[in-house]
């Protein structure tokens, strides 16, 4: 239904202009350091893989560096799988959980695979707790050529420049209940068209591709976050967050249709975990695990699949 709750920025049913957008970035606050809190976390495993930076945001470059991890036995021969973070900046279990399993277990998966893990896309999201950039853009709407968000760009720059085909890509995100509370209205401002309220779910789910589901696949995932924490049943209707359950805790989207960052290659296994951080039943530590468990789930899955 809709929401007759204004956003305090912006007129309705009238897209935000320039200075609206600048009023809603003079919201923003640093609230979280992105150097203390993961530029360090990266830098203290740089003896287990190759440290990249593979750019730096404008807004701030020496605040805001972009950085990644690369398997040091790096072999042509091997599959290579993205892991990602922190696309939505403030989706705090994305960053921690690439850096958990960066620490804790990609030791294990480093003979099989080459990994390239970016925990955090979009620092300054991290810093700000926002889903957008400065700019007020989405990069996880932005995965496709001439994109306006640079974190975006840099990441699918760092892809290209690899020369190689991946095989699976795990973007790490959360569904909060601050998407209801701020996000989604201010989306629905910024576009000038009416906030239709939704749901949050309370557990762990996937999203898959719906052009190349991969069930298995993505079962695989739940089974090993089913170890750790719930995960998050259909709606009345069906539903997870308005779209069809495929099978317990998953849905599908068109991902390189809608620009999400789970559809920036053709690689054949891609998926996006989403966790409830909010849930009065899982712990922060709880979701960081999760994401460390899809994570695991899906290359056990792949590597069994191969032999």
């Amino acid at each position: 239904m809709t929401d007759s709750r204004a956003y305090p920025i912006g007129r309705p049913h009238t897209p935000w202009s320039d200075a609206d957008k600048a009023a809603w970035r003079a919201r923003a606050q640093i609230q979280r350091s992105y150097q203390t809190e993961v530029v360090s976390a990266i830098r203290a495993l740089a003896n287990r893989f190759e440290l990249l930076q593979y750019g730096a945001l404008s807004y701030d470059t020496e605040r805001y560096p972009l950085l990644a991890l690369k398997s040091h036995d790096w072999q042509p021969h091997k599959p290579t799988v993205l892991i990602s973070g922190g696309v939505h900046g403030y989706e705090t279990s994305g960053v921690h959980g690439a850096l958990a399993f960066a620490a804790s277990r990609a030791q294990d998966y480093q003979a099989r695979f080459n990994l390239i893990i970016a925990p955090c896309v979009s620092p300054w999201g991290y810093e700000t707790i926002n889903r957008w950039n400065p700019n007020a853009v989405d990069p996880n709407r932005s995965f496709y050529p001439d994109s306006p968000a640079q974190e975006s760009a840099s990441l699918m720059r760092l892809v290209d420049s690899l020369q190689i085909e991946l095989l699976a890509h795990i973007d790490l995100h959360e569904t909060t209940d601050t998407d209801e509370l701020e996000f989604r209205p201010a989306l629905a401002a910024r576009d000038g068209i009416e906030y239709v309220k939704g749901t949050i779910p309370d557990g762990f789910y996937l999203v898959g591709d719906s052009d190349k589901p991969e069930p298995e696949f993505q079962s695989a995932m739940i089974a090993a976050v089913r170890q750790v924490t719930h995960i998050a049943p259909a709606d009345s209707d069906g539903n997870i967050i308005g779209s069809p359950v495929q099978q317990t805790g998953v849905i599908n989207y068109p991902t390189k249709k809608l620009g999400l960052c789970a559809g920036l290659s053709d690689a054949p296994f891609v998926t996006t975990t989403e966790v409830y951080p909010d849930s009065p039943t899982a712990t922060a530590e709880q979701c960081n695990q999760a994401q460390v468990a899809a994570i695991c789930g899906g290359l056990e899955y792949i590597s069994n699949r191969n032999n």
